[in-house]
């Protein structure tokens, strides 16, 4: 649906996705499979430590879907469906009311589920936090985000009216998207993932899935006057991807992979695109190659320059195309109304509106319509609690960095462009471990110590203070 499927056909895709649903319901709600999950998860002895984290992912799962009957599960999957569809047309027509009345119906959907479900968290939203990552509620996040405001945005602030100049005139030169396929594909290759186990497409909104660790899918978007976009995007994507090749075996073999959570994920992601991808020292190696593949077009920019641009922190509309400092601002955003909207408290109706109130109170910025404000991420057609996700993985990433740096030089490896020697640490340190682990359990196994959201706003602190010659 999302990759190669004609307009037309979006609608059909989703009806023949919705059949399947009704399939593995079928399995998974049978007696036999029922009773098989509840004894090996009410007794694991014999089990492997990777089987017994199979069977008991296998039986939350059943947990939360055992009270959603046949009949709904159906419906719930013909609506996402068809909410994912009606989003891409009313995005595309910047026309919320498109849009108005799927969305309404999957938040219901959702709200339905979650209170079929035995075991409750304070509230539906709470729940759907801790589905997505192990431990998490609204009360962690209130602290994590209110952390956030309170050293992020002075810091823009302080960018906005006291921080240095710097030339961007050259961000937004044309490059033909064959070149910009090539230089994606170099990242690729950079990143130290296995081309024969890889493909490569492009889509509306970026992504990466994967069909056991020798079927990995990335995908992009390319913009012909965009071309870093494209850049960071795929280095996003391709982190995805190496977590995905690089668990262990044996987690495939027994179906124990790939349950670590959103946010564990999202850490690789965002520190190969932020950390690895916006460094100087990167930049400095990519250079002469990126001057190669785009034809030459940036014959005239020093790496410096694009360092420094690349890192250009403006408030601004697109979460995507945020920059590192600001990210954290619009996951803000949509945390708070997702909080809103999932627990009842406010409509459907109020969420443009709202939307564009919170952009003007902490990014600073007018949203001037809903295509850029409210309609541009895909994430609402069916899930929510994933936002929080992506800024606790940059919280992570930065604390994993300090551990790191204690094994080898991190900064002078990038300037090598030997980004395996990082892939090699994250296998052994991070991915070996992740399904196996709730997050509290993965970030002390790495780094000795509970979470703590300061790793990251120190980093973000010194990196931008310095770019922007701050006192």
């Amino acid at each position: 649906m999302e990759c190669v499927a004609p307009p037309a056909g979006l609608e059909q895709a989703g009806s023949d996705m919705a059949i399947l649903g009704k399939q593995i319901y079928k399995l998974t709600h049978s007696k036999t499979y029922v009773d098989l999950i509840t004894r090996l998860y009410n007794d694991s002895e014999g089990l492997t430590k990777t089987q017994a984290s199979a069977v008991r992912h296998l039986y939350e799962d059943y947990a939360k879907t055992k009270n959603i009957s046949a009949k709904l599960s159906y419906e719930m999957d013909l609506c996402f469906n068809k909410a994912y569809t009606d989003w891409l047309n009313a995005k595309q027509a910047d026309d919320f009311s498109l849009f108005r009345d799927s969305f309404a119906k999957v938040i219901a959907y959702t709200r339905q589920s979650v209170l079929l479900r035995d075991e409750q968290k304070e509230t539906v939203y709470d729940t759907l936090l801790d589905d997505y990552e192990k431990g998490g509620s609204i009360k962690q996040l209130d602290g994590f985000f209110d952390a956030l405001k309170a050293r992020i945005i002075p810091l823009v602030r302080q960018i906005v009216k006291e921080g240095k100049p710097i030339r961007s005139d050259f961000m937004n030169r044309p490059v033909p998207i064959p070149q910009q396929e090539a230089f994606s594909r170099y990242l690729l290759e950079l990143e130290g993932l296995d081309r024969d186990k890889l493909v490569l497409m492009t889509t509306e909104h970026p992504f990466t899935d994967h069909y056991g660790d020798v079927d990995v899918r990335v995908t992009t978007h390319y913009y012909e006057e965009n071309f870093i976009s494209n850049i960071f995007s795929t280095l996003h994507e391709g982190g995805h991807a190496l977590f995905m090749q690089n668990e262990p075996k044996a987690l495939y073999d027994d179906h124990a992979a790939d349950r670590m959570t959103s946010a564990m994920h999202e850490c690789i992601s965002r520190f190969f695109e932020n950390v690895v991808g916006r460094s100087e020292e990167f930049i400095t190696f990519i250079m002469p190659k990126l001057r190669e593949l785009s034809g030459h077009t940036f014959d005239d920019v020093t790496a410096k320059e694009l360092f420094e641009a690349v890192n250009i922190a403006t408030p601004s509309l697109i979460r995507m195309e945020a920059d590192e400092l600001t990210y954290g601002l619009h996951i803000l955003v949509r945390y708070e109304l997702e909080k809103a909207f999932v627990n009842g408290e406010i409509t459907v109706d109020e969420i443009p509106a709202l939307w564009k109130e919170k952009y003007k109170a902490y990014l600073g910025v007018d949203v001037p319509s809903d295509a850029l404000g409210c309609l541009q991420d895909v994430h609402w057609t069916g899930s929510y609690g994933y936002f929080p996700s992506y800024a606790l993985g940059n919280a992570y990433g930065a604390q994993i960095l300090r551990t790191m740096e204690k094994d080898f030089d991190v900064y002078a490896a990038m300037g090598r462009g030997d980004l395996r020697q990082i892939g090699d640490w994250l296998t052994e340190h991070v991915f070996s471990i992740a399904s196996l682990s709730t997050p509290d359990e993965w970030i002390r196994a790495i780094t000795g110590e509970a979470f703590n959201v300061n790793y990251y706003l120190d980093y973000l602190e010194e990196k931008f203070k310095k770019l922007y010659a701050l006192q």
